[in-house]
């Protein structure tokens, strides 16, 4: 049996990149209790960037920076930190479950972009996808009733940012080294994201510090996982795995905040998750 062709085993590590991201999302939801969502978001950039030295030093003059892409590097990182900003915020005043599915609703938008720019072509597949997930999302979003949030649009707007980022981080896939682009990711964030202080600084504690600097090592360690997973299945046959983020996501928020979803958030989730898993099918 070759690398590629081990669905059981890069479904494994799938879901264990799904239970680092989740973990990601209580630290930061824990280190939002104390400090305000711009800090949040410079410190969470800038510990991830930290956590690259090592390699950065190791590969030394072998690492080049120059691109024939600045401008995509610069629109898949605003859109990346945009998407950080509305997710980081929907975790803070959302229930924790439904947060992070908002926030995995990109596949639902990534269609979207790969028609108005790279002209791709909508299948009526994904054109049910949509339609499906949307649904989900209605579902979640409850607008017209008395459970209806604006905080939950922002965490939509999460997701619709990040399924932008993807379909750049895709074209710059094609002809950029991994390590490139997610050291232009790095350094970009971190300089944007520090611009807010000026009018947003409070110094922290060490404890949401450590929180922060947690979160970057479990985001670090989730991305390693799903990059290891990916190699040993096609994206198609284990990326619906990803989803079970939502499930240890709602674990931990009724663990550590007693948080329950309704009915309606439930059903909301499972068309959501049926609908990622048609938008990755190919």
């Amino acid at each position: 049996m070759g690398r590629t062709d081990q669905p059981a085993r890069g479904a494994l590590l799938v879901t264990l990149a799904a239970l680092m991201f989740a973990t990601m999302g209580v630290l930061i939801r824990l280190a939002s209790a104390q400090l305000p969502n711009e800090l949040v978001v410079f410190f969470r950039n800038l510990f991830g960037l930290l956590i690259l030295l090592p390699v950065i030093l190791q590969r030394g003059d072998r690492l080049s920076l120059a691109t024939r892409h600045p401008w995509l590097h610069l629109a898949r990182s605003l859109f990346g930190l945009a998407a950080m900003y509305c997710f980081f915020f929907a975790l803070s005043e959302l229930p924790l479950a439904d947060a992070v599915l908002l926030n995995f609703t990109a596949p639902l938008f990534i269609p979207f972009v790969a028609v108005l720019w790279l002209r791709e072509r909508l299948t009526p597949r994904i054109a049910l996808a949509i339609l499906i997930g949307f649904a989900g999302v209605l579902f979640i979003l409850k607008p017209g009733s008395g459970l209806y949030s604006r905080t939950a649009l922002i965490g939509l707007a999460s997701g619709a940012f990040a399924g932008v980022a993807m379909v750049v981080l895709r074209r710059l896939s094609a002809t950029e080294p991994a390590l490139r682009v997610v050291l232009y990711y790095g350094l970009i964030c971190t300089s944007v994201s520090a611009v807010p202080l000026a009018w947003s600084w409070q110094t922290p504690a060490l404890t949401p510090l450590a929180w922060l600097a947690a979160a970057g090592l479990f985001a670090t360690a989730g991305q390693y996982l799903l990059s290891w997973g990916y190699g040993y299945a096609p994206a198609a046959q284990i990326g619906p795995f990803t989803y079970a983020a939502v499930v240890f996501a709602a674990a931990y928020g009724w663990l550590f905040w007693h948080e329950q979803p309704d009915a309606l958030s439930v059903a909301g989730t499972v068309l959501v998750v049926v609908a990622g898993v048609l938008a990755m099918r190919r």
